[in-house]
């Protein structure tokens, strides 16, 4: 048996002319979209080959990673900024046990929708 999607085709970017990037038929999920859909897309907007693209995708991805590393913010015009946010320590319970736990402070990436991209959705 077979599922059927039943949702909406994406719609497109009223200030772009951008193409909307089409799930990687790999994937079980087609409201995901893997690298290598974004390689796909690359590579169908420019003139740059597969390979190509793949360069180009994984540079911006090893830069983003890399600022991130850094301490820095990275923001992404019309999709949002990205930031390291600091975790205060704070008590836990243990899931099934209900078992008191110390969670210690940390780090995560957290992420802000531009305004322009949440206009549109």
């Amino acid at each position: 048996m077979t599922k059927k999607s039943t949702k909406a085709p994406a719609k497109t970017p009223a200030a772009t002319n951008a193409t909307p990037v089409k799930a990687a038929s790999t994937q079980g999920d087609a409201s995901k979209i893997a690298k290598a859909g974004l390689v796909e897309a690359v590579a169908e907007q420019t003139s740059l080959t597969r390979a190509q693209s793949d360069v180009v995708v994984q540079a911006v991805l090893d830069s983003v990673v890399g600022a991130l590393r850094e301490g820095k913010s990275v923001t992404l015009n019309g999709l949002g900024t990205l930031s390291v946010r600091a975790t205060s320590a704070r008590t836990g319970v243990r899931p099934g046990t209900t078992e008191k736990i110390q969670i210690p402070a940390g780090k995560k990436v957290g992420f802000k929708v531009a305004s322009t991209l949440k206009a549109d959705l």
